[in-house]
């Protein structure tokens, strides 16, 4: 499914006010069963409190990464920078959290509020090198429209 369809079904589900877990999970699998190289697709929100992430609403394999310290990992790195990450190869990085060995790249997008981070879109893929700007836009407008729901 293209960009703007992917859009136009979440703005729809953002339109219908749902609660904030609820319409975290629906992006979680409409993004997960839309784009074929998304094969976790998931949210941490940051608890300022503790400087840590809390694993949200999210779609794949478990993982036993519900809390990842502010600047750990590329998670933990995006909550510092407030700047995307892309990794196409996660084998060449260091400081990377591994949630699965069948990981081979990822991208983190912010979600930005009133200029402040408050959480992230994270998709893991089991292939190598799949994101391109198209990904890296869909997400991003993705964020800003659901910096709303913190």
């Amino acid at each position: 499914m293209d960009s703007e369809k992917i859009l136009a079904i979440i703005q729809s589900l953002l339109d219908k006010q749902l609660t904030q877990d609820i319409t975290l999970l629906q992006i979680c699998k409409i993004l997960h069963s839309n784009v074929a190289h998304y094969d976790w697709v998931g949210f941490y929100i940051l608890d300022e409190s503790k400087k840590n992430l809390i694993l949200g609403s999210y779609v794949g394999k478990p993982t036993e990464h519900v809390n990842i310290s502010v600047g750990k990992g590329v998670c933990g790195q995006v909550a510092e920078s407030g700047s995307t990450m892309i990794v196409q190869d996660v084998s060449k990085m260091d400081n990377y959290i591994a949630c699965s060995l069948d990981v081979q790249s990822e991208i983190v997008v912010p979600v930005i509020k009133n200029g402040r981070f408050v959480a992230e879109i994270d998709i893991d893929s089991h292939a190598f090198a799949p994101f391109t700007e198209r990904d890296e836009d869909l997400l991003k407008t993705i964020a800003a429209k659901i910096s709303t729901l913190f």
